[in-house]
């Protein structure tokens, strides 16, 4: 990249990933990745093609919401391999609902969504003061839900056939993260650095 204005910038540092800001240019590799079935298969959409347009108005939109949106880029590559939220932030109860999706298959199984999990968890409780965070998993998705125990949430209950994929029924995982239970991450010490 010669212009320094198309740098990517990340505001949280793992070893494997960094999260960094959403770009509209993106909008085509989001695209894409919600065009696959087997990414987009658990994150409870309705399952209809995604354009282009659909997806660009999406991003527009989530470049002004209040929620913290991350684009996932493999540090090894800084290629963009998912997005991850914290949504419906409320600052006064101090509670947020986190999301994830891993959109390139390939790297899937290798701790890259643990890892995001466990940045996002540290940034809502070290950066946004955060005390709560929830999250939704089809009990059907091992992977994922095995990979949020791995970041530190803990199963807080469930839903019975809540959710359908195709013709089929899954039961809900309900999942939780204290700040009290959570290590403070890096960004603790960012926050709050020694006098």
């Amino acid at each position: 990249m010669d212009d320094p204005l198309e740098e990517i910038i990340i505001a949280v540092r793992g070893e494997l990933v960094g999260l960094g800001p959403l770009r509209r240019e993106m909008a085509p590799v989001f695209q894409r990745w919600m065009n696959d079935v087997r990414v987009h298969r658990t994150l409870a959409l309705p399952g209809l093609p995604m354009s282009l347009e659909a997806e660009m108005a999406f991003v527009e939109g989530a470049l002004t919401s209040a929620d913290a949106i991350f684009t996932i880029y493999e540090l090894e590559s800084m290629r963009p391999i998912g997005n991850t939220e914290l949504h419906a932030i409320d600052h006064a109860d101090g509670t947020a609902t986190f999301g994830i999706v891993i959109g390139e298959p390939d790297v899937w199984g290798k701790g890259y969504g643990t890892e995001a999990t466990r940045l996002m968890a540290g940034y809502g409780f070290d950066v946004l003061g955060l005390h709560h965070i929830r999250l939704d998993v089809y009990a059907s998705n091992e992977r994922a839900w095995r990979a949020y125990e791995r970041a530190g949430f803990k199963r807080a209950g469930g839903l019975r056939q809540a959710k359908r994929l195709g013709r089929e029924r899954h039961d809900v995982i309900i999942m939780e993260a204290l700040a009290d239970e959570f290590p403070r991450s890096y960004l603790h010490e960012v926050m709050n650095p020694p006098r």
